[in-house]
């Protein structure tokens, strides 16, 4: 069996953080281990506390999985510090950590701010350049680059501008731009835009780590990267589709819905990963 890591906070409310990733790793038929960064207290409704790991206890963890459980694929989502940072950036280095993606948690969905500027610019000098792909939203990557992102030609822009700083991929997510939900998938000078329609649903919690996880998770199972990102964008998609409405504030999703509607396989492929989604490729100057 294929294992995978998520280094991320842990979620009280289960919607996203560790808790969403396991989930998802684990729909995916990947084994899920894990190094609690951060533990949080929170609801649909918002974050009420966060309290960092201590050093030496992130250390541990990741040593423990790296020397017995070696994973195939990592994620990496909240960093709360300068040395939760120094310390993950340090222990994948040593361990020659594959398939590594990054998910920037500035923020989470109900507004609260997990990140100071300082913290950002360790994050992109130490652990961009390690990772094989970072999946930014719109309001994460104007942070990133400092640019305003108002459209498609923005967002390939700041994409390029990432990919020529730090020589990983990106996928930047357009879930909030006004006329489509499109991403862009950036690499080595190309865009593939990444067709992607609005779900009527207001409970979004977790979508950011569900994604990013699911690419690890594609990662871990040997897929190619663009083949990782469609598949996860097919997971992410069918489990907004089932509009879970749990609690008084932005909700989860329906981690385990193709599971419960009969559509897992033996193979551990998704019935909802067999339609076709075509990409637009374009070479992008910038």
């Amino acid at each position: 069996m294929k294992t995978g890591l998520t280094i991320a906070g842990s979620d009280s409310g289960g919607g996203a953080g560790i808790q969403a990733d396991i989930k998802t790793m684990t729909m995916y038929g990947v084994f899920a281990t894990s190094a609690i960064t951060a533990l949080t207290a929170q609801n649909t409704t918002g974050v009420f506390g966060v309290w960092e790991t201590p050093p030496e206890v992130l250390e541990s963890q990741l040593d423990c999985i790296f020397t017995d459980m070696r994973p195939d694929a990592v994620k990496i989502g909240m960093l709360p510090s300068e040395e939760s940072i120094r310390i993950t950036a340090e222990r994948l280095k040593r361990y020659q950590a594959a398939h590594m993606v990054l998910d920037p948690v500035m923020a989470s969905t109900s507004g609260s701010v997990f990140m100071k500027e300082q913290t950002v610019k360790a994050l992109k000098e130490q652990l961009f350049p390690l990772a094989e792909v970072v999946t930014p939203n719109l309001s994460e990557a104007e942070a990133l680059t400092g640019m305003r992102i108002q459209g498609k030609g923005d967002m390939e822009k700041a994409a390029g501008r990432i990919y020529e700083d730090w020589h990983c991929a990106v996928l930047l997510k357009g879930g909030h731009l006004r006329e489509n939900a499109d991403d862009l998938l950036y690499r080595k000078g190309r865009a593939f835009w990444l067709p992607g329609r609005r779900i009527d649903n207001p409970n979004t919690h977790g979508t950011g780590c569900t994604l990013s996880s699911a690419i690890a998770s594609g990662l871990a199972l040997g897929m190619e990267l663009c083949e990782a990102v469609i598949q996860a964008k097919r997971y992410l998609t069918g489990a907004l589709e089932q509009r879970l409405n749990l609690g008084m504030g932005n909700g989860p999703l329906d981690h385990m819905y193709s599971m419960r509607n009969g559509l897992w396989k033996k193979t551990g492929e998704m019935g909802c990963m067999q339609t076709k989604i075509e990409t637009r490729e374009r070479k992008v100057k910038i």
